[in-house]
């Protein structure tokens, strides 16, 4: 053996000898979970020193074929929000699933004696520092991503993919099959575990249900460190668990989504409407349609009579002279924003659909305005405006975005509400409305909704340019966000936060429902030590400096 072999061996030995020396020791000491704490878990707690160094010892000495960084933490300290910020101890980047299966099963082991948590981080775009871990481990997920997409073809094709995996790299594999996942976000630049750990809603959740309704396996790394394989039919609770579970049962190390053929075109189409009663109303005519459009949304403008010269560079006027004509006069306008997916052989065909959809509709009539591109110039939209922005500085600032779930019978009262009197302005970045069919989805997920079978996304996804102030500054937005959350409790309105904050478990208590008994016996049986996901403030975990609330 050679003098750097030699070394390698003692090397490895060493670690070995200190990873049993400390497993032994430590694991005598019980953790215990907080499950009722009012505390939300991203409360820093500073560890003493020696403590401190001791656990990154232990981190460092893991064997893995990744590894563990203690010096480029800043990179995970802030997310896409960029609003909230709590630096990790340490990330795990790791080469293989095994990794993150024993940096969990040695958080495990070290129990009560570390405030050691955990955080999957993809491509970091939460918007309230839920992918973070204050002083605990962030996983780079991207690192596990190894390009391993793997197809399927047959009666039920499907596409088996790392959950570090970007949603874009899966469209542009499938396609060179003629296959494409049935569900999008509107921003495809997102990983497979972040979306289904959410919902993964777009306009194509009215007809396929969201991205959680569209998977037939996964692979999971729990809070015990556990790798579970799991589906509808094989370890089912674990799989409901997981998707739409914002975390807090398990990592998702690998999914299996469905497919089906891709088109090659969209026929993509914008109208507007003044009266919002008009434009619900087509929506919900639309939704409840079995072969109308493929794709559905819609957003809210504000004074903006420039608007459809804005659309002229790459919509065009279904009616030069009408369109020429038409003046908002500072209303408030309702946009219809639909698809029609097409092959080239199918154009006559398609236009022909098209057409007697639109003539059901009550738009008006001169803001007809349509557009045809390829299928993933479409999906891939967001991305486009995405590059602008880097190129200008404007990407990474602070998103303060409200997202709602609002049930069919409280949105015109949402509507008359927010829009007459608190949101009077759109300058700082879109607001999108539109239905969504809920019979089409899996209700026995984690995710969830109000209680009625037509339920409205409203999304305010404001941006906060630098140096801005009054009502374009980070303060006033957050504020106004309040105030919409203040005013659907005051009017009692059917509404459930997407993507959801809270600061104390009893909110997130009235966010489940009569569903959190079951969220938090399926979080002690996958995470008893509350380990996963700390930034969602959901649990706490229990260590020696942080000694159980009362309730």
């Amino acid at each position: 053996m050679g003098l750097t072999s030699s070394l390698r061996f003692r090397r490895r030995n060493n670690k070995t000898f200190l990873r049993i020396f400390m497993i032994l020791v430590l694991s005598c000491i019980p953790g215990r979970t907080n499950l009722c704490s009012n505390h939300s878990v991203g409360t820093p707690i500073d560890l003493p020193p020696s403590n401190t160094l001791d656990i990154r010892s232990s981190l460092d000495s893991l064997n893995l074929e990744g590894y563990v960084s203690f010096d480029d933490v800043h990179n995970a300290a802030k997310d896409f929000g960029n609003i909230y910020q709590s630096r990790p101890l340490a990330i795990l980047h790791p080469r293989s699933v095994s990794d993150i299966s024993s940096m969990m099963r040695h958080i495990v082991h070290l129990g009560s004696t570390s405030n050691l948590t955990v955080a999957a981080r993809g491509h970091g775009h939460s918007l309230q520092g839920q992918a973070l871990a204050h002083q605990g481990v962030v996983i780079n997920m991207k690192s596990l991503r190894s390009h391993d997409i793997k197809i399927y073809k047959g009666r039920q094709p499907y596409v088996d993919v790392s959950g570090g995996e970007l949603w874009i790299n899966i469209l542009r594999e499938t396609l060179k099959y003629g296959l494409s996942p049935k569900s999008w976000t509107d921003y495809l630049h997102l990983t497979v575990g972040g979306t289904l750990s959410n919902a993964g809603i777009s306009g194509q959740a009215f007809k396929n249900g969201p991205q959680i309704n569209n998977v037939y396996q996964l692979e999971v790394v729990t809070g015990k460190g556990e790798v579970v394989t799991c589906s509808e039919k094989r370890n089912s609770e674990l799989f409901y668990s997981v998707l739409g579970g914002l975390g807090q049962f398990g990592i998702i190390t690998r999914a299996r989504i469905s497919l089906r053929p891709a088109p090659h075109m969209v026929k993509w189409i914008r109208v507007l409407y003044s009266e919002f009663s008009a434009f619900s109303k087509d929506q919900e005519h639309l939704i409840s349609k079995e072969n109308a459009f493929d794709y559905l949304e819609g957003f809210v403008i504000f004074n903006r009579t420039d608007l459809l010269n804005n659309w002229r560079s790459s919509f065009s006027p279904n009616d030069s002279t009408q369109a020429s004509q038409f003046k908002s006069d500072g209303k408030t306008l309702y946009c219809l924003e639909v698809a029609k997916y097409f092959n080239p052989e199918e154009a006559n065909s398609m236009n022909q659909e098209t057409e007697k959809l639109l003539s059901e509709l009550h738009y008006i009539p001169s803001t007809l305005f349509t557009s045809e591109v390829s299928y993933i110039e479409f999906l891939d939209r967001v991305h486009i405006a995405e590059k602008k922005l880097r190129a200008k500085g404007l990407w990474e600032v602070p998103h303060p975005w409200l997202n709602l779930l609002i049930s069919k019978s409280s949105i015109f009262d949402f509507a008359t509400g927010v829009f007459n009197n608190i949101v009077t302005s759109n300058n700082n970045g879109p607001i999108l409305i539109y239905p969504v069919n809920q019979s089409k989805w899996n209700k026995h997920t984690s995710m969830i909704t109000p209680n009625e079978d037509i339920l409205y996304l409203v999304a305010f996804l404001s941006s906060v340019m630098p140096n801005s102030s009054g009502k374009n500054s980070l303060e006033y937005l957050m504020k106004q966000n309040q105030r919409i959350i203040n005013f659907c409790e005051e009017k009692n309105l059917n509404v459930k936060q997407y993507l959801p904050h809270y600061e104390t478990q009893q909110e997130w208590k009235s966010h489940f429902g009569n569903k959190w008994e079951t969220f938090s016996k399926r979080k002690y049986a996958y995470d008893p030590l509350a380990i996963l996901s700390p930034g969602q403030r959901i649990f706490q975990k229990i260590t020696q400096s942080s000694p159980i609330q009362p309730i």
